[in-house]
């Protein structure tokens, strides 16, 4: 079931013969900068730069060389700070369903996310970087796609999860951190995105989330990670992207149906935050 009504779930489409995907991601791009969740396994490996995930309202800042590890329905949306360029992998939880009768802890680093794992590994164990080679193992494998490199994949997925297990678990958690009014700001997320074009203003967001406009303001940057406005912003123009790549709908309607009332206003932020003006972006 859907945890976030009206946050769109983005769909990964994933092979049903071999549900798993291995890709390079160079920065963040803008139209990608919102909160989103989707139901497959993620695993993320920095290869240069740096940045932060925020993750169901807490920030984690990784580097060159770390992993991090994104659960099914998590809350999550990424922050580039210098040159990054990290491999993704995605996966079905189901892709080792077999392997779970023999070892049925195989994903316990995603479900134990925030009890005895954390969602980016520890950078000092002196085993992480052995667990970098073997993603980029894999990531060659897939890219190359020679004979048998679905099941050379798939042992190697295998061994960096249960490598995972067998150094990466601590003993000593009692329980998950929950940031402090998180479930207020998803409710708060919920109305911006079942009303995109509404007129929103800062007033009206802290009365639904029973708060002053300051305090408010406060707990919006600390779990999304930047201010309600801007945030608002960014939920319209990627709205728009999506519009004007999908539909044959006039720039000036595709910006009235996402809240912009001013043309010229919408096509200045929409070469701010995604690079091209409206019509190259669909041209």
């Amino acid at each position: 079931m859907n945890q976030y009504p009206s946050i769109s779930e983005d769909r990964i489409e994933l092979p049903l013969a071999f549900p798993i995907t291995i890709s390079q991601s160079v920065g963040v791009s803008p139209t990608f900068q919102r909160l989103h969740w989707h139901k497959a396994l993620e695993i993320n490996y920095i290869q240069k730069g740096s940045g932060y995930y925020l993750i169901n309202g807490s920030r984690y800042d990784f580097q060159q060389g770390d992993i991090v590890l994104i659960h099914s329905n998590d809350l999550h949306r990424a922050f580039e700070s210098e040159e990054l360029v990290m491999s993704i992998i995605m996966f079905d939880s189901s892709y080792l369903a077999l392997e779970q009768r023999y070892d049925a802890e195989l994903l316990i680093p995603f479900r134990d996310i925030g009890l005895r794992f954390d969602n980016v590994l520890d950078r000092k164990h002196p085993k992480l970087g052995e667990l970098g080679g073997i993603i980029k193992d894999m990531s060659a494998e897939f890219e190359l796609k020679e004979p048998h490199f679905e099941v050379v994949v798939r042992a190697k997925l295998i061994q960096l999860l249960a490598f995972v297990n067998r150094y990466f678990a601590k003993n000593n958690e009692t329980g998950a951190q929950h940031v402090r009014g998180m479930e207020t700001i998803r409710g708060v997320l919920n109305d911006i995105e079942a009303d995109i074009s509404y007129p929103w203003t800062l007033g009206e967001l802290a009365e639904a989330a029973h708060l002053s406009p300051s305090r408010f303001s406060t707990l919006f940057v600390q779990v999304v990670g930047t201010s309600p406005m801007d945030y608002l912003i960014q939920m319209r123009l990627s709205q728009a992207a999506y519009l004007l790549e999908s539909t044959d709908k006039k720039i000036i309607e595709v910006a009235a149906e996402c809240g912009f009332r001013n043309l010229s206003n919408f096509n200045r932020l929409f070469k701010q935050h995604v690079g091209k003006l409206p019509s190259e972006l669909r041209s």
